[in-house]
């Protein structure tokens, strides 16, 4: 009787739960006050310095857990008669409250935060073509720049001389350079992990993914180590509070850029400029065409290093993993889903006209 009462309660706090989160986004000032520079910081902190030390992924661990738990809930309402089922169903119900609570308490909340421009300070517009072109052509010279100081010659790939666990390590050094900027991005008690389950992560079309029950940023370590540099980067961005994908990029990106070592500059150039050809394409082919001359041929081997890598894993039920997560990215008020990865652009042309993209 006590185990009932209990699952109708929580099942009652779930949708009480529910209902606090969508009052709560609507205070995104509020939220940024008192969660973001408040509590959030204590919390992963925490998290870090209990499981950062632990070599293997703790987060990996809860997931498969919780999947056994759903696949376990949805045998048992099959099996059993109809009068036992409404006792399942409370209870999954009750099991989705807690989870719902921890995640929103523990890093959800930061999907309400106030934008990072806001933050940044910078004033964050549409652009136009000839922005977009002005600063393509700063990131394709700094891109062929690497590759020129990086590769013997400009049709021939770079190749990263580290680790793939090598890079992980060095990923926090991007953060240090980018909190002498930043403050606010200071990346302290590191918790990158390889993911248990890379192959898996890989046939749903993902390079990695931040645990939020944890605190650990999962990495799929069977991606190419020419993308492994912005990878981490960016779940390290995750790490620290940023949930929006194309914030995640971003600082991503700043972070590889702004890293001492030339390799996770290459990698984090070689990504954006990659969205920038991107956009181009969306506004005129011709001048799209038009760029994709300019670039050197072992930067579109690097590029299309990664797209081989990529096709050699597409099958049916991508898709479907997919559509799962743009649904609920958009839930969570990223009203483009999957699309905010690629909208990174604005960012860094709002970036270069406050700052200035960094060349040194």
């Amino acid at each position: 009787m006590y185990k009932e009462k209990r699952n109708i309660l929580l099942s009652v706090f779930l949708f009480l739960q529910i209902g606090l989160v969508a009052v709560l986004s609507n205070y995104p000032e509020y939220i940024e006050k008192v969660y973001v520079n408040g509590l959030y910081p204590k919390i992963s902190s925490v998290l870090r310095f209990l499981l950062g030390w632990i070599p293997f992924s703790i987060g990996d661990i809860v997931y498969a857990l919780l999947i056994f738990l759903i696949i376990r809930f949805l045998v048992m309402l099959g099996l059993n008669k109809k009068k036992n089922r409404i006792s399942l169903i409370l209870g999954f119900t009750a099991g989705i409250s807690v989870f719902y609570f921890f995640f929103y308490t523990l890093w959800g909340l930061n999907y309400s935060r106030s934008p990072l421009s806001n933050r940044l300070a910078l004033e964050k517009e549409a652009f136009n073509i000839s922005q977009l072109e002005e600063v393509t052509e700063k990131i394709l010279f700094k891109t062929t720049l690497l590759q020129h100081q990086l590769s013997p010659h400009d049709s021939v790939a770079v190749e990263v001389p580290y680790t793939k666990n090598e890079i992980m390590a060095l990923t926090k050094g991007g953060y240090e350079q980018l909190a002498k900027q930043f403050d606010f991005l200071q990346y302290k008690r590191p918790s990158l992990k390889k993911s248990l389950f890379s192959l898996p992560l890989t046939y749903m079309g993902f390079s990695g993914y931040f645990n939020p029950l944890s605190g650990e940023a999962q990495i799929d370590y069977l991606i190419p180590k020419i993308n492994l540099p912005f990878t981490c980067s960016h779940e390290v961005a995750h790490q620290l509070g940023i949930a929006s994908e194309s914030e995640a990029n971003f600082v991503g990106f700043l972070a590889s850029a702004k890293h001492k070592d030339p390799y996770f500059q290459y990698a984090g150039y070689l990504l954006v400029l990659r969205y920038a050809l991107i956009d181009i394409r969306r506004y005129d082919q011709e001048i799209f065409e038009m760029y994709l001359k300019k670039v050197p041929k072992g930067v579109l081997k690097n590029i299309r290093e990664s797209d081989e890598f990529w096709k050699k894993y597409k099958n049916p039920l991508e898709p479907v993993f997919k559509t799962f997560y743009d649904n609920y990215l958009k839930y969570n008020q990223q009203e483009d889903g999957l699309e905010s990865y690629n909208q990174i652009m604005d960012l860094v042309i709002s970036y270069d006209k406050k700052y200035t993209l960094n060349f040194n």
